[in-house]
């Protein structure tokens, strides 16, 4: 028996209804049922919203970028949206724009990645061609056809090319080489002799399939990318929790080739209003404790990385506030207005700054470079830098360099710490009663 399911003149569902003996179902079955079907429709209704609900939280959660410090913004955009929309008013919703909130930006990135990764491609294919070149020429041993003897000469021509420098559409060059002229002979030349069968089986057992190459550094580069990101996101996360105890701000991280995250946090964010400037001195200060943090995990990672990464680790500074807006059409924050847009070309082209006068990159491994462009910047960050050193999370070298001018940020200077290392565990973060108490005596 078979019966629809309609709610609010909506088909639903369908109800099926079965039964293994012969004549249990019948006209007065059918009678019944339509009484009970009403109540079958709104339970299916019912489930229906639930799961849309579940379904619509695990989205807001997982894969969108409104961060909890400032739901209560959209909350309210939402609701005004709404109430205009239902009165035939405002087709778009109002902007979500934060005024006069101070920003704070990190980056730990691994140094040199990009050349790194184009070694162990080059390596790759290196050995790629030479498996190659070796069939070939022991085909050719075996059965001197001249043809072998010009794919050998072109594959040493390749391999003299590669052993230069990997250029950027060499990879699929090669690959499509010995695709098109090479590995279609394989077949044929298994009869040569057991040993060139020998040699192309084992040809085919390096190549990864999907790719049509070896891939065997260049994945245990990725590996060990994604290991160390994985492990700085992680410790990354748990002590922002404790930062958000503290006092709530706005946070987005982005893992790359290493790991970046910016921080807002001002009287803007906040629902009623209420900020004191001792919540971003303490905020810097837990940054530049949290970099001491990720420069020491890194460092103890690197025992179990398959490829050694050397980290270098940055912070920018700025104590003029700026805006920040969301942009709907794609769905994240930016920088608001062309007067701060320079804040924003610093954080693109800082991690490449060279020291004033010299070939010398700011950034280096086991170091904190601290961007500024003010003095009182620099003489606040003095204060924590002292009180870190007395801590144990710093060494006392300390480093004041000016940076060579880069395009649309010009007088930048860096203040550059060593991370004490010789602790076998990152030193946990100080209590917040204790992080305030120092931020208060540095204050005085």
């Amino acid at each position: 028996m078979v019966a629809p399911l309609y709610y609010q003149d909506h088909l639903i569902g369908i109800l099926k209804l079965m039964s293994p003996h012969p004549g249990d179902l019948y006209a007065l079955n059918a009678m019944k049922l339509r009484d009970v079907l009403p109540l079958f429709s709104m339970a299916i209704n019912r489930s229906m919203e639930e799961l849309n609900t579940r379904i619509q939280a695990i989205i807001k959660e997982q894969c969108t970028a409104i961060h909890p410090a400032v739901e209560w913004r959209f909350r309210q955009a939402a609701i005004h949206w709404a109430a205009q929309r239902q009165s035939g008013g405002m087709a778009e919703m109002e902007p979500i724009v934060f005024d006069d909130v101070y920003p704070l930006y990190g980056v730990s990135d691994i140094r040199g990645s990009s050349s790194l990764r184009n070694a162990m491609i080059q390596a790759d294919l290196m050995e790629h061609l030479g498996l190659a070149k070796e069939i070939l020429q022991l085909g050719h041993g075996n059965k001197p056809l001249p043809i072998l003897d010009e794919l050998s000469y072109h594959v040493s021509k390749l391999m003299t090319h590669l052993e230069a420098g990997l250029g950027s559409s060499d990879e699929m060059a090669i690959i499509d080489f010995l695709r098109r002229e090479v590995e279609p002979l394989f077949e044929h030349m298994q009869s040569f002799a057991p040993e060139v069968e020998e040699k192309i089986r084992a040809y085919e057992a390096a190549i990864e399939p999907r790719l049509g190459t070896i891939y065997r550094r260049r994945k245990d580069f990725e590996e060990s990318v994604t290991y160390m990101n994985e492990t700085l996101s992680a410790y990354l996360d748990a002590e922002q929790e404790k930062a958000q105890a503290m006092f709530p701000h706005y946070f987005e991280k982005h893992k790359t080739d290493g790991v970046e995250y910016g921080i807002y946090i001002g009287a803007a964010m906040m629902e009623d209003g209420q900020f004191d400037m001792l919540y971003l001195h303490n905020l810097r200060l837990w940054q530049l404790i949290t970099m001491c943090g990720i420069a020491r995990q890194s460092e103890q990672v690197k025992a179990h990385l398959k490829v050694p990464l050397e980290m270098a680790h940055l912070l920018l500074i700025q104590n003029t506030p700026l805006s920040v807006r969301f942009r709907l059409d794609e769905k994240r924050f930016d920088i608001d207005g062309a007067y701060n847009m320079r804040y924003e070309i610093i954080k693109k082209r800082i991690d490449k700054a060279l020291i004033k006068g010299t070939n010398e990159r700011l950034t280096q491994p086991g170091k904190i470079a601290i961007v500024y462009s003010q003095p009182k910047e620099a003489l606040e960050y003095r204060e924590y830098i002292d009180y870190l050193q007395a801590s144990g999370y710093l060494t006392d070298d300390i480093e004041e360099v000016e940076l060579s001018d880069l395009d649309g940020a010009q007088g930048l200077k860096s203040l550059r710490v060593t991370v004490n290392m010789s602790a076998t565990q990152p030193d946990p973060l100080p209590s917040f009663e204790a992080m305030i108490e120092a931020v208060e005596v540095m204050q005085k």
